[in-house]
């Protein structure tokens, strides 16, 4: 069970919280926004109102006289509403109207004004029921004038309602933000309570993988979201560690079976030039073969570090704008003559002006361990004259160097397991080697962002690297 602790810890919770804030903060200062300028609106309003009907009154006063007056604010004061009128003699006396008593400076000094003042009841007896509390004490909002005919005129409007709207709207908001604030908890809360579920997923996998499990994978919902791709992504990446550390094993194991014969005969021979007996031609011929052993563990090393290096990178210094058609040529012209010597023909179809950002040694190694060997397993059968063709060529923006013969092939089932290390498909290994120069090839093909593949050349075999125009 997840503690409320661990969920408060997690990001998913602390950015709830932090969005809740914003949202409340930004919905406070945009509802006082929306509430002052209303409260401003309907003020102005009212002042319009109350201007209009003093000019109305005024001109009444002013044409038809006093008594027009007085029946105009009489008729105004019995209509329901906010509307506050009050028409007074010259001595402030009330004659009509829907207030009883104003401050003095309303009437001795005509002005706008706001002051408290008691609601009138109900104009009509039989609405009054002596049981009611008095009216509540209202909050005028008032303009006084002296019109044409002496008579004072009073006329406003009472504003407790406008402060009930504000105070409305408050109370909305209120209750708004209250239930905002804990929606968004219990979504925080439900959000941080998925996540932690994966993030558990994804850590007890990790723990049954170190604890030996390397089978073990991170499990993927159908949802497609952003955990399941990183779910999957792990997955792949625990794929090809899996596979690493198989072809580690594979290549410890080979390791020790093709090292296992020459250091033994490394030690057959000390020994035997150690004896007593041996002569010296014996003790000769034990240290030339010591000699030849040991070049071949010392070229067995140098192809497995060479390997080493291009699968690890080599670092961007080693890379400069080389002619890879000059490369090919050469290589071709420096294995002519072995070729020949073994009754072969080495061709070379190099196109001219190829250039690519490339390492000029691991390009020149590769194309080196692939006529080697086309020369060493893929002699001419039935008969045929043997050919090796060496190609370099563009195509659109990718390099293709080819290296194919017309020997006995190697059968497609075969063709991706030979680019392993220390493979070799002649089992009886008469034949010189340690079956890791196709691997070199496949490290340097992929140190610049290219591929190498075996294909069928019907017959035989034709080895491509094919590189980016812009490898490197």
């Amino acid at each position: 069970m997840t503690s409320f602790s661990q969920l408060w810890r997690t990001t998913t919770v602390r950015l709830t919280a932090i969005f809740v804030l914003i949202f409340v903060a930004f919905s406070v200062l945009l509802l006082a926004v929306i509430s002052y300028q209303s409260s401003i609106q309907i003020q102005r309003q009212q002042a319009a109102d109350i201007d209009r009907e003093i000019r109305q009154i005024t001109k009444i006063d002013d044409r038809q006289g006093f008594r027009a007056s007085i029946i105009a604010v009489e008729r105004l004061s019995r209509q329901p509403g906010p509307g506050i009128y009050f028409i007074g003699d010259p001595t402030g006396q009330l004659i009509v109207g829907n207030v009883s008593s104003l401050p003095p400076e309303v009437l001795t000094d005509p002005g706008s004004y706001t002051f408290n003042y008691d609601r009138p009841r109900p104009a009509d007896p039989d609405a009054v029921d002596a049981a009611d509390p008095p009216p509540p004490q209202g909050n005028a909002m008032v303009r006084s004038v002296l019109l044409p005919s002496g008579l004072h005129l009073v006329v406003g409007r009472d504003v407790y309602e406008r402060r009930g709207f504000t105070a409305i709207i408050l109370q909305s908001f209120l209750f708004g933000a209250g239930g905002i604030v804990l929606l968004s908890i219990i979504a925080g809360l439900v959000n941080a309570r998925r996540v932690l579920v994966r993030i558990d997923a994804i850590n007890m996998t990790a723990n049954k993988i170190m604890s030996g499990n390397m089978s073990e994978r991170i499990p993927i919902t159908q949802r497609n979201d952003e955990f399941d791709g990183l779910a999957t992504s792990l997955n792949a990446m625990l794929d090809r560690i899996e596979q690493l550390m198989q072809g580690l094993k594979e290549v410890t194991d080979n390791v020790a079976h093709d090292l296992k014969t020459p250091l033994t005969r490394l030690r057959n021979q000390a020994e035997s030039a150690l004896r007593e007996s041996a002569d010296e031609d014996a003790r000769r011929m034990a240290l030339e073969t010591t000699i030849s052993e040991s070049d071949k563990l010392i070229r067995t090393f140098n192809a497995l570090l060479m390997i080493a290096r291009a699968e690890a990178g080599a670092p961007s210094g080693a890379f400069a704008d080389v002619d890879v058609s000059a490369i090919a040529a050469d290589v071709a012209e420096l294995y002519a003559p072995v070729a020949e010597e073994e009754g072969m023909e080495l061709r070379s179809e190099v196109a001219p002006g190829i250039r690519l950002r490339a390492n000029r040694e691991l390009i020149g190694q590769a194309l080196v361990n692939l006529v080697d060997n086309a020369i060493k397993y893929h002699k001419g059968c039935d008969g045929r004259p043997g050919i090796i063709t060496v190609t370099a060529r563009q195509v659109g923006g990718r390099v293709l160097i080819e290296v194919a013969d017309n020997g006995p092939g190697i059968p497609a089932e075969d063709r991706a397991r030979v680019i392993e290390r220390f493979v070799r498909l002649e089992q009886s290994r008469t034949e010189p080697g340690s079956g890791l120069g196709l691997s070199l090839v496949a490290a340097v093909a992929r140190l610049h962002k290219g591929e190498f593949r075996l294909e069928d050349n019907a017959p035989g075999v034709r080895a491509v690297i094919d590189l980016p125009g812009s490898a490197g």
